[in-house]
């Protein structure tokens, strides 16, 4: 049983985090949600700029490039991070791409980039963390980077909404194959998250007519969106498993 002080700040004390996606964006704002609560943190990502992004959050905080669509470099990655950290309690699979190209024109190569970075490489993450989770034996905490994309049509994202779906649905299967071993499974599916990848999509008039159809009339902030991914892996989360946390301003209800 958690201790009750523990729940209710959402501590990461003693946690050892993995957040793919950390070097920028909602990856960078949970790795420094979770460095701020007391956890270990590594980042991977393939950013040039990541060991910068790491120390910019604390000089405790491990940078690890890699490119997740190659399963030989998540070995490696989860190796060096375990190996330093002594095992993985939390894993936030954040990096992703965007799509902005309509059905019509979308090519094969775009479709198979998009695939193999939102789904493909974060169910490998997944499968991986979860590995040394269940040779711990202590249990985990795994938070997957769904959209709200995955909930609804959008229009011009065809192949991202498909992904974020299929996050949705590889969450809530782990989350029953991988209860009986103490890991909670669960996704985040935000609205727009105004980060340098989302402004190239969402700016301007585009982005005004969507936030008309939002109830609460804006989009989403980097911390807003980190403070799931910190509930999620807390210990007041220990019950939630194969969930689907929506954080959109309402667009979904309607």
């Amino acid at each position: 049983m958690a201790d009750v002080n523990t729940i209710y700040d959402f501590s990461q004390r003693g946690k050892r985090a993995v957040i793919t996606g950390g070097a920028s964006g909602i990856g960078n704002a949970v790795a420094r949600a979770f460095a701020q609560r007391g956890a270990k943190v590594a980042i991977i990502d393939m950013n040039p700029d990541i060991e910068k992004a790491a120390a910019d959050i604390s000089p405790d905080v491990m940078a690890v490039k890699a490119d997740i669509t190659k399963t030989g470099e998540i070995d490696c990655a989860l190796d060096k991070i375990a190996g330093r950290f002594g095992g993985i309690d939390v894993l936030c699979n954040i990096a992703g791409v965007g799509q902005s190209v309509s059905a019509e024109e979308i090519s094969e190569g775009e479709w198979d980039n998009i695939v193999s970075v939102n789904m493909t490489a974060l169910f490998f993450m997944c499968q991986r963390a979860g590995r040394y989770m269940i040779e711990q034996g202590t249990g985990g905490k795994i938070i997957n980077m769904a959209s709200q994309a995955g909930i609804v049509g959008l229009d011009m994202h065809v192949c991202y909404g498909a992904t974020k779906a299929a996050v949705i649905n590889i969450t809530k299967t782990l989350a029953v194959e991988w209860g009986k071993y103490g890991i909670t499974v669960n996704s985040v599916s935000p609205t727009v998250i105004m980060t340098p990848m989302s402004i190239k999509h969402w700016s301007g008039e585009r982005g005004d007519n969507l936030k008309k159809l939002i109830p609460m009339g804006r989009f989403g902030t980097v911390e807003e969106a980190a403070a799931c991914f910190v509930y999620l892996a807390s210990d007041a989360a220990n019950l939630i498993t194969g969930e689907n946390l929506v954080i959109d301003g309402g667009y979904t209800i309607q």
